[in-house]
């Protein structure tokens, strides 16, 4: 029998590494434990074995098969570590002596270190996830948020509130690097006339590393301690400082780190300074000019755009570049007229503020949108970038986003999977044929695990109901939220940033129409959302306040629920359990949009306009469109035409067929609906497969173009 001491320190050894949150059969040691205290340290397995009772932990692991799980998830994580990973790691080639550098602002890789908001970090996580199980050199960069993205409360009026609070840093899956004497590992970048001082944290990541640059420190005055403490908060100011500490700092820690990367791939254009301090080192180096420098620098930069609408492209006056980025515009010889038209379409128009998107695109010689559509949009978005092209012409690809499996796939579904598909499955999940075992599914054992993993939502909703900071409906006239949810109720899912494109409330256009959808006593409908709006957006605000109005209103009979403080643990809840996934946004202003590829794998159905992904996924039978994709000039003419499409097709095609069930209380169209999804769309919308179109058509080009040179 192993010692409890050593099964102690395998736990404490699993938990150094993020590997733990990908895989179920791991972390469900930990809830085996004590299932009240994994939910309350939000399932930190960092902070759980540091809070858990330790007699408590000593008597369940003296249990022959928790132990066993124990011994066996140790050996497991150093059989990972160990391998050198599958046929992609000999396609990296140069990559293993010249790794990628991902550069984002957020990263998602588990609810534990909160320093994501949304969509861009959760897919900048799955990258880092892909990238380590398929082997491919590859680490990521990024800043340390002290208080990472607000916590969101909803007071009585519907209003959103937000709450900061310091991580517990003790209680991450991160480590503080130090040097040769032992203390912290420190480098310093020139922002604003002065030296910023930052520590790296580092976080392992499977096979992957993940550093993050930390401001927050003593040798540093409290204005720029500040500058990492939140996420996406603070003005202009804070916004480009940070910037500079992400995409600056970022060369001069992988430096420092003894990395010399092959690649540099730019997530968004948050990062984009990072371009002109390597042609800076390059210049001080080669003794070349700021051209030359260019030219070898974008050789090896990837730049991916998410941004389809142009006010979401982080802009800065000239003044605010001036201030804080005199010293690096020095270096690189340049006057302000070039210096200033980095960042601009038409360099000589002093109106035009300087745009991180623009540097970006200038500095990289590959550059893509996040699905067929989105990249359609930023060729047309961007040709005055390239005046004497074509819109077909401009050189922007695209590479179509995907989720990684391991992370949102329910552990009953993957039980579903590996009887049908064997015990290998995931290895080549990006090849069509690793699916096709699932054709042979039998429609009751699908429909019975989907079953499961409904009622283990409503469960959570009503856990979180009864405790989260939102109206729980007990005033004079009111109902408890979520209190007419049933399981055998079509459930529809809707969770995502609540900005006013996305048109959360378009299913509530016409009030009386929405209240007869809920309330039909024969086939009646429940909605679940979660989201959180920037604190600034007042409008996306607005949305929020008049869905939870409606959480608490008889008249919606307990079936809309709002479930506050949106993260990756409810939005895995809510993926791996509804039987809808409603996304309506104003076409075509989402870029990809990944949440309805994690119900795909979780054997939900989505109803969606013919947006980001889904426009190019969609074949009539693989989930619902709402409208065929057109496009009206006028917003209130697109929305009016958009809630009509969405209610018909409610109305004539996903009630109707979730409702008609056989004898044994089976929808077989909707069941052989669940299944030809997951065929024809698992294998396309997976991080995998994500990862080896940007091995092979960004990386794997980039790398050969700096060698050649």
């Amino acid at each position: 029998m192993v010692s409890t001491d050593t099964l102690v320190a395998q736990l404490e050894e699993i938990t150094r590494n993020m590997w733990w949150c990908w895989h179920p059969e791991i972390w469900q040691i930990f809830e085996a434990i004590d299932v009240e205290l994994w939910r309350e340290t939000n399932q930190n397995a960092v902070a759980f074995l540091d809070h858990v009772d330790k007699a408590l932990l000593a008597d369940r692991l003296q249990s022959g098969a928790l132990a066993s799980r124990v011994t066996q998830a140790s050996r497991r994580l150093k059989e990972y570590l160990a391998a050198s990973g599958p046929q992609a790691n000999m396609l990296a080639g140069p990559l293993h002596q010249a790794p990628v550098a991902y550069f984002c602002a957020e990263f998602g890789l588990h609810e534990s270190l909160p320093i994501y908001s949304g969509g861009l970090g959760v897919l900048a996580g799955d990258h880092l996830k892909a990238a380590s199980d398929l082997a491919v050199p590859l680490v990521g960069v990024g800043l340390f948020y002290a208080e990472g993205y607000f916590q969101q409360g909803i007071d009585e009026n519907g209003q959103q509130r937000e709450y900061y609070g310091r991580t517990e840093v003790e209680n991450l899956s991160i480590r503080k690097l130090h040097d040769a004497n032992d203390e912290p590992l420190t480098i310093h970048v020139e922002v604003a006339n002065r030296r910023i001082a930052m520590h790296i944290w580092q976080a392992e990541v499977g096979r992957s590393n993940l550093f993050l640059l930390d401001c927050d420190i003593p040798q540093n005055p409290d204005e720029d301690r500040q500058l990492t403490t939140q996420l996406y908060g603070g003005d202009q100011r804070t916004r480009i400082r940070q910037e500079v500490l992400l995409g600056v700092g970022g060369v001069i820690a992988l430096d420092r780190l003894g990395i010399h990367p092959g690649v540099y791939h730019l997530n968004e254009g948050h990062s984009a300074f990072a371009t002109l301090e390597l042609c800076a080192r390059l210049m001080e180096e080669e003794e070349i000019d700021f051209d030359e420098a260019c030219t070898l620098v974008s050789k090896r930069t990837v730049f991916t755009t998410h941004t389809p609408v142009p006010a979401g492209h982080d802009r800065f006056a000239p003044e605010m570049i001036d201030e804080a980025l005199d010293h690096l515009r020095h270096r690189l010889d340049l006057d302000l007229r070039s210096f200033h038209g980095l960042g601009r379409i038409n360099l000589d128009n002093p109106d035009e503020p300087f745009c991180m998107t623009v540097l970006a695109m200038k500095m990289s010689d590959y550059r893509n949108g996040v699905s067929h559509l989105h990249g359609r949009v930023s060729r047309r978005m961007w040709n005055d970038l390239w005046p004497f092209r074509r819109q077909s012409e401009v050189p922007i690809d695209h590479i179509t986003n995907g989720v990684h499996v391991s992370s949102f796939l329910a552990n009953e579904m993957r039980t579903l999977y590996e009887r049908y598909l064997g015990a290998d499955w995931t290895l080549e999940k990006e090849m069509p044929e690793a699916w096709s075992g699932l054709a042979a599914v039998d429609p009751g054992e699908l429909w019975e695990t989907h079953q499961v993993l409904k009622a283990k939502l409503l469960d959570f909703v009503e856990r979180r109901v009864a405790t989260q900071d939102a109206p729980r409906g007990d005033k004079a006239g009111q109902i408890t939220p979520g209190s007419g949810l049933k399981q055998d109720v079509l459930t529809i899912g809707f969770a995502r940033r609540f900005a006013t494109y996305k048109r959360a409330d378009l299913i509530m256009s016409d009030l009386e129409r929405f209240k007869a959808l809920v309330s039909d006593e024969e086939r009646p409908l429940q909605i679940i959302y979660a989201g959180k709006a920037h604190p600034a957006d007042r409008p996306g605000q607005a949305l929020i306040r008049r869905i939870v109005e409606r959480t608490t209103d008889p008249e919606f009979c307990g079936r809309v629920v709002f479930l506050a403080d949106y993260d990756m643990n409810v939005a895995r809840h809510l993926v791996q359990g509804v039987d809808v996934w409603l996304n309506n946004p104003r076409r075509p202003q989402e870029a990809c949009g990944t949440s309805g590829q994690k119900v795909v794998l979780n054997g939900a159905l989505n109803c969606s306009i013919l947006d980001g992904w889904y426009a190019e996924a969609f074949d009539g039978l693989n989930g619902f469109a709402i409208g065929r994709g057109r496009e009206f000039a006028d917003p209130g003419r697109q929305d009016q035409q958009d809630a009509a499409d969405l209610y018909k097709v409610l109305e004539k095609e996903v009630i109707p067929l979730y409702y008609d069930v056989d004898a044994d209380g089976l929808p077989h169209g909707w069941i052989e609906r669940m299944k030809w999804a997951i065929l024809s769309m698992g294998w396309r919308y997976n991080a995998q497969r994500m990862l080896l179109d940007y091995l092979e058509r960004a990386y794997l080009p980039a790398v050969g173009a700096t060698v050649a040179s």
